[in-house]
């Protein structure tokens, strides 16, 4: 059989973008051609800030200094806000 597949490669093995019908432990030839980055696989700021589904005080994006450095903040809003940065930033 001969089959063109794209995969993935994670540093260790190669990842189909696709399901493959092989059997578990058979042998296969690989011919390694880099593909370029298509840019549909990176994601925007927004698009990552957005896929973390946050919840916070309804009016933070206008008081979030008052949030950050005030007595308002000591509800947790601050530890919310420093989340926000560790998820998008991997901090």
């Amino acid at each position: 059989m001969l089959k063109t597949i794209e995969a993935v490669y994670d540093g260790k093995a190669f990842l189909p973008e696709e399901p493959l019908e092989l059997e578990a432990n058979t042998r296969v030839r690989l011919v390694v051609e880099t593909l370029p980055l298509v840019e549909e696989d990176s994601l925007s700021f927004l698009d990552v800030a957005a896929g973390l589904h946050l919840d916070g005080p309804p009016d933070w994006s206008v008081r979030l200094d008052d949030y950050l450095y005030s007595e308002l903040g000591t509800n947790g809003v601050q530890a919310f806000v420093a989340g926000i940065g560790c998820a998008l930033f991997g901090v």
